[in-house]
C-alpha cells in the first residue's frame, strides 16, 4: 500500500515538473512469511532510481534475530558493483542475490536449506545518494513435526481403562494431534475421550468392540506425518487360578528347602556319630609294650625266683597269680628306668643252675597282662 502511494506520489510529480526525484522500493510483497525447516525462501525488494540518484549504488540485507537481546547482522552487501555474501557465518553457502547484477533494480535474495534458527526480521536497505530506502519483513522458519510414536498405557483388558498416545519430539508449536479408527465401523468408542493437544485418547471401561486400528496425524502449519496403532482388547486373566498356582510352586519350594536341609543336618549327624566310635575303639586298645619294659619285667620275675624256691608247691600257684597279676599295672603306673636292663644271655640257662635257682615255668601272658 505504501508503494503505491508512492508510485501516485511519483506520477503526480512527473506531471508537475516532468521528473520525480528519489530512490523508491517498489515491493508490494507480504512482510511475513513462513515457510518450513528445510525449504528455500525469496525475500522481495525491488527498487527504481532517478535521475538526480547520482552516487554510488549500496544495497544491505541484515537479520534482527528472534532473540531481541543479540544484535543485529549483516546478511549480504553489494557495494562498488561486487557482491559480498560472507559476512554471516550461519548463512555462509546459503545466501545469494536473485539477480546477477542487483543495479539493475532487484535487491532480492534467496535463503536456500533454511533452519529454525533463520527465524528474525530481515531488513532490506538501498542506497544512492541523495536517497535510500528499507524495508522490513519477518520470517518465521518452523520445523515439520517428526513422525509420532503411538503406543497404548495401561492394561488392554475389558474393564480397564486405557490411554491411546501420540507423541511427536519435534515441530514447531502448535501440533495439533488428531486421532481416527481406520477399521471395523470406523467409530470412536463412545467411552473415548480425545485431547487434541497432547495426543491423548482416554477410553474409559474398554470394550472388545474397542480392539481395532488406529492412526495418528500430527501437524503444525508447515506439515504433517502420522503413526498407525493395533489396539487389542482382551479378557483379564484367571487370577483366582495364577494365585493357586502361586501359592502351591511357594510349598513346593518350601518342602525342597526343608528335605535338603534335612540331608544336610542327617549327613552331618552321621559324619560326627562315625567320628565318635572311632575315638572309643581307640580308647579300648591299650599301647604295645615296650622292649625295655618287657626286660625289666622279667628281671623282675627272675629276681623273685629265690623266693619262690623257699615255697611250698601248695602256695606257688596263688604266689605266682597275684605276682602276675600286678605285673601289667606296675608296668602302666611305673615310670622307665634309665638303667640299662641286665643282659637276658646271663639269666637264662645254664647261669640259673649255677645261680642255685629252681627252674620254674612262667605262664604266658596275653598284651593286656592277663595270664594264659
Amino acid at each position: 500500500m505504501d508503494s503505491v502511494i508512492l508510485l501516485s506520489s511519483c506520477f503526480t510529480v512527473i506531471l508537475i515538473t516532468g521528473s520525480c526525484h528519489g530512490l523508491e522500493i517498489t515491493s508490494s510483497g507480504p512482510s511475513t512469511i513462513e515457510k518450513a525447516s528445510g525449504e528455500s525462501v525469496k525475500l522481495d525488494c525491488q527498487f527504481t532510481l532517478a535521475a538526480e540518484d547520482s552516487g554510488p549504488l549500496d544495497i544491505e540485507w541484515s537479520l534482527q534475530p528472534s532473540d531481541n537481546q543479540k544484535e543485529e547482522k549483516v546478511v549480504i552487501l553489494y557495494v562498488g558493483d561486487r557482491v559480498y555474501e560472507n559476512y554471516y557465518p550461519e548463512l555462509k553457502g546459503r545466501v545469494h542475490f536473485n539477480s546477477p547484477d542487483p543495479k539493475n533494480g532487484d535487491a532480492s535474495i534467496n535463503i536456500m536449506s533454511l533452519k529454525s534458527s533463520d527465524t528474525g526480521t530481515y531488513q532490506c536497505k538501498v542506497k544512492k545518494v541523495p536517497g535510500i530506502q528499507r524495508r522490513k519483513m519477518l520470517l518465521t522458519v518452523m520445523v515439520r513435526p517428526s513422525k509420532p510414536r503411538c503406543y497404548a498405557e495401561g492394561p488392554t483388558q475389558v474393564g480397564k481403562d486405557v490411554v491411546l498416545k501420540c507423541v511427536s519430539t519435534e515441530g514447531t508449536n502448535p501440533l495439533k494431534y488428531t486421532w481416527e479408527k481406520t477399521s471395523g465401523n470406523k467409530l470412536m468408542p463412545a467411552s473415548a475421550v480425545m485431547d487434541s493437544v497432547s495426543g491423548t485418547v482416554n477410553v474409559r471401561n474398554a470394550t472388545e468392540a474397542a480392539s481395532g486400528t488406529y492412526r495418528c496425524m500430527a501437524q503444525n502449519r508447515v506439515g504433517t506425518e502420522e503413526c498407525v496403532l493395533q489396539l487389542n482388547i482382551t479378557q483379564p486373566p484367571n487370577t483366582a487360578g495364577i494365585v493357586a498356582g502361586a501359592i502351591i510352586g511357594v510349598l513346593l519350594f518350601l518342602i525342597l528347602i526343608a528335605l535338603i536341609l534335612f540331608c544336610c543336618f542327617r549327613a552331618r549327624h552321621k559324619k560326627k556319630y562315625e567320628k565318635e566310635i572311632s575315638y572309643e575303639i581307640r580308647e579300648d586298645v591299650p599301647p604295645p609294650k615296650s622292649r625295655v619294659s618287657t626286660a625289666r619285667s622279667f628281671t623282675s620275675v627272675g629276681s623273685q625266683r629265690s623266693s619262690l624256691g623257699s615255697m611250698s608247691p601248695s602256695n606257688l600257684h596263688e604266689y605266682t597269680k597275684s605276682q602276675y597279676d600286678k605285673i601289667p599295672s606296675e608296668e602302666y603306673e611305673r615310670p622307665p628306668s634309665h638303667a640299662p636292663p641286665p643282659p637276658v644271655g646271663k639269666i637264662v640257662g645254664p647261669n640259673l643252675s649255677r645261680m642255685g635257682a629252681i627252674p620254674v615255668m612262667v605262664p604266658a601272658q596275653n598284651r593286656d597282662g592277663s595270664i594264659v
